[in-house]
């Protein structure tokens, strides 16, 4: 019977994962980001499913030739997952596997369905390969601020929510986030208009996530951003990791303008729920 893990119990999967796979995995089971993670074995795992905190899709972990678990994944997804979705607004599911097997058996699994596909990128940053003197210039109008506390706590910034909302969707807290995480935002007539920061923590890994609105797109602020955000990473002995639909050419662009080199890539399985 698939069953979810209380978080204390989340170290049982470390020897399950893939040791070269997303970053997001080892963090949410590392107890750094927030996530749920459903199981085969609530005392010893070797199959799961974990469900990324921002909500924003689901890793299958382990041995994915697991005869129960593969049994009961779709009446699981139906029955628990699917409403718990729809609650938390979530109309698709959205999928991968954390080593390269799981492919042909999520396609296997989820045959019945309608299904859609992607390629996602993966980029590492080394220092020797950093591009600094490719950093474009902030137009004028525009200021740039470390995501600290008293950008946080900043009431003359008009959509400081905006700042709140992209943090409390990666960390469980703000003071986590500082504690732990690297991150830059960009200011224009005292409203947050692009942000740059670490999505997921592993040891001394910093998973990248950028937004910038849309009004403000074109400017170069996503690039700006990132290269701050890179020195950071680099003056605290940080590694850069970049993680980007294959699709997505803007993010693309701006990582590889960096310098940063594709480490892998793996495939993406979605459904409607």
């Amino acid at each position: 019977m698939i069953t979810e893990l209380q978080q204390s119990d989340f170290h049982k999967c470390a020897s399950i994962l893939n040791e070269q796979g997303q970053i997001e995995a080892k963090a949410i089971i590392a107890g750094i980001n927030p996530g749920r993670v459903f199981v085969d074995d609530v005392s010893t795992p070797t199959t799961g499913l974990i469900w990324l905190g921002n909500n924003d899709g689901f890793i299958f972990i382990g041995d994915e030739n697991n005869e129960q678990f593969n049994q009961e994944i779709n009446a699981f997804l139906d029955d628990v997952i699917a409403p718990e979705a729809k609650e938390v607004g979530l109309a698709w599911f959205e999928g991968v596997g954390n080593h390269e097997e799981w492919n042909p058996m999520i396609e296997s699994l989820l045959a019945q369905r309608e299904v859609g596909s992607w390629l996602q990128r993966v980029y590492i940053l080394q220092q020797e390969d950093y591009q600094p003197n490719l950093e474009p210039l902030l137009a004028q109008g525009y200021t740039i601020h470390k995501m600290d506390e008293a950008l946080y706590n900043n009431k003359a910034i008009k959509n400081i929510e905006f700042l709140h909302a992209k943090i409390d969707e990666f960390w469980s807290s703000p003071q986590h986030f500082f504690n732990e995480g690297i991150g830059y935002s960009i200011v224009y007539n005292n409203e947050i208009v692009s942000v740059c920061f670490s999505a997921f923590v592993v040891e001394n890994t910093h998973c990248v996530t950028i937004e910038t609105l849309k009004e403000h797109q074109g400017k170069k602020l996503a690039q700006i951003t990132a290269h701050r955000f890179v020195k950071a990473c680099f003056e605290q002995h940080m590694v850069p990791y970049w993680d980007c639909m294959e699709g997505n050419k803007p993010s693309v662009a701006v990582a590889e303008s960096l310098g940063f080199s594709n480490t892998f890539n793996y495939k993406g399985y979605e459904f409607s729920f």
